[in-house]
């Protein structure tokens, strides 16, 4: 189905939040395949100007997977799939099809250590079995046994470590497949394997014994696997950092999908923006961060708006080994196939329909134009009123408000250059004008640029006013929940357009909708990669 642009309201740059139909936990097992291979569901992608001081000019990147960690998921916990590939892919053309892909695959490999714990005995030797074996004494003076261990860990980490997870970081110029891609190194020494930091057990396994102490060391300890690096074809080194992180996600996500189980006082923000804890604050999730040089990323020094999303491949082909090994435990081939994927946030989450969700995850922007009816007549406003009998719902069909920024960016602000063409991607201007100046995480609105509109009107003097944030991009501290909420019930629709503003918006004091849990900047740290900390599996006192 083509798209019609003849039919989209001339919003101009008055659309700039008229985002995709969308709310409520952006993209956590959101189709039912990939909630089958949880190890490449991707949860949230994040494209934005980095504002940490001193790196002005640089876009910092991150692509998050493996939803709703609980933090005392062992004895395994997470690593990430070494037959999987992960991928950012930018488009700087802005045609839907990717210019530079960063790929990204994993490897684990069992530490060949034998340790004997008796009194007197020697240190460690090697271990042909590979993975940490104790030597078990008998006290009748039989046999010792060498027995490997169940653990990711026997001592403090990373010198007790029964895994090395490590990993390989490449980029495609160009279409991805069929080209081989060029790797990414070390800026200092070039070596081209990296290592990814175990995930946060707890205070003990990294040498604490207390949660503060705890979280101090694993931060030192991560932070040693923050590289510089050189990208190919790029002649300013890169930041890249591929680990757990506490998760930045907010949402009230229970009660949401169990038929919005919240009162309208709560919905409609007449109890506040903050009322219900995060229930998400206690999750991890694993990042893939980079922080690029914007002049690396864009097509040309006049052409400064990038787009972006994220995905995840697996063989077409597995055969489950029935004598299944550590490092076989199947085979893999054929050609990769995509099974996750994710630009805007929210929009397989709560856009598109149970039917075509892992249709979606395997499609390529530049064959959006088969899921416009999902946001041409969206359903979400329509279920809210459902649940409420409020009628709330702006009664305007085809939304064609939701269309330029879902489809197509905002002319002057993060559009391409005419014809544009429609496909669904985060894109950002990289442009360090006045306007687009990225702001210290004090300063940034939770809001984004919504704080720009009244009454569906552009008004940059408005307090609060915000245009560094989503949908010009996307930063930590964006709520996007709040935001396609609004825009969802019609928010950017001015009163010029037929049927006026939408019921909530119409009167002096307009209704802001909110699902109780607030995102702020200043939650998460203002360096590099942004995304704080993970929560410990343990807090040291033996809870």
């Amino acid at each position: 189905m083509r798209m019609r642009r003849a039919a989209i309201l001339a919003l101009s740059a008055g659309a700039i939040l008229a985002t995709p139909a969308a709310a409520l936990a952006s993209s956590h097992r959101e189709a039912p395949f990939v909630t089958k291979n949880p190890k490449t569901d991707g949860t949230d992608f994040y494209m934005f100007n980095s504002y940490e001081t001193g790196r002005a000019g640089y876009v910092t990147i991150i692509a998050n997977y493996q939803p709703l960690q609980d933090a005392y998921g062992g004895p395994n916990y997470f690593q990430m799939d070494p037959d999987a590939l992960y991928e950012i892919e930018i488009d700087n053309t802005g045609d839907g099809v990717e210019d530079l892909t960063f790929q990204f695959q994993f490897n684990q490999t069992l530490t060949n250590l034998t340790v004997n714990p008796n009194p007197g005995s020697a240190g460690g030797t090697p271990d042909a079995g590979g993975g940490i074996a104790l030597v078990i004494s008998y006290p009748d003076g039989g046999s010792a046994q060498t027995v490997h261990v169940p653990f990711l860990n026997v001592g403090p980490i990373p010198a007790n470590l029964n895994v090395t997870e490590t990993y390989t970081a490449g980029v495609v110029a160009g279409p991805r497949r069929g080209m081989a891609a060029s790797p990414i190194s070390a800026a200092s020494g070039g070596a081209t394997t990296f290592t990814k930091p175990a995930d946060y057990i707890g205070p003990h396994s990294f040498g604490a014994t207390t949660a503060t102490a705890g979280a101090a060391a694993y931060a030192a300890y991560a932070s040693q696997y923050n590289y510089d690096v050189n990208i190919p074809n790029c002649s300013t080194p890169a930041k890249m950092f591929v680990g757990q992180r506490a998760e930045g996600f907010a949402v009230n996500l229970g009660p949401i999908f169990d038929l919005i189980d919240a009162p309208a006082a709560v919905v409609t923000g007449t109890m506040g923006p903050q009322v219900v804890p995060n229930p998400l604050a206690k999750k991890n999730v694993t990042s893939i961060a980079l922080e690029v040089p914007a002049s690396c990323l864009v097509s040309s020094a006049t052409q400064p708006v990038i787009a972006g999303w994220t995905t995840a491949s697996v063989r077409q082909v597995r055969i489950v080994n029935p004598g299944a090994t550590y490092t076989v435990p199947s085979k893999e081939g054929g050609a990769w196939t995509q099974v996750s994927r994710l630009g805007m946030p929210l929009v397989n989450e709560v856009v598109i329909g149970l039917p075509d969700k892992d249709h979606f995850n395997a499609s390529e922007p530049s064959g959006d134009a088969q899921f416009v009816p999902y946001i041409t007549n969206p359903t979400l406003a329509k279920v809210i009123d459902i649940v409420f009998m409020v009628g709330l719902e702006p009664q305007l069909f085809p939304r064609t408000d939701l269309v330029t920024a879902f489809a197509e960016g905002v002319p002057g602000v993060n559009a391409f250059p005419a014809p544009v063409t429609p496909f669904e991607a985060l894109r950002l201007n990289t442009t360090a004008t006045t306007i687009f100046t990225p702001r210290p995480a004090a300063m940034q609105s939770y809001l984004g640029a919504a704080g720009c509109f009244v009454k569906g009107v552009l008004t940059p003097t408005a307090t609060g006013c915000d245009p560094t944030g989503f949908p010009n991009g996307r930063r930590p501290g964006d709520d996007v929940v709040d935001i396609a909420l609004d825009v969802m019930e019609g928010y950017l629709i001015p009163a010029t357009a037929p049927g006026g503003l939408a019921p909530a918006y119409a009167g002096a004091t307009p209704t802001l909708f909110t699902d109780g849990v607030q995102q702020i900047a200043t939650q998460f740290g203002s360096t590099f990669p942004y995304l704080n900390t993970p929560n410990a599996g343990a807090n040291g006192d033996g809870t």
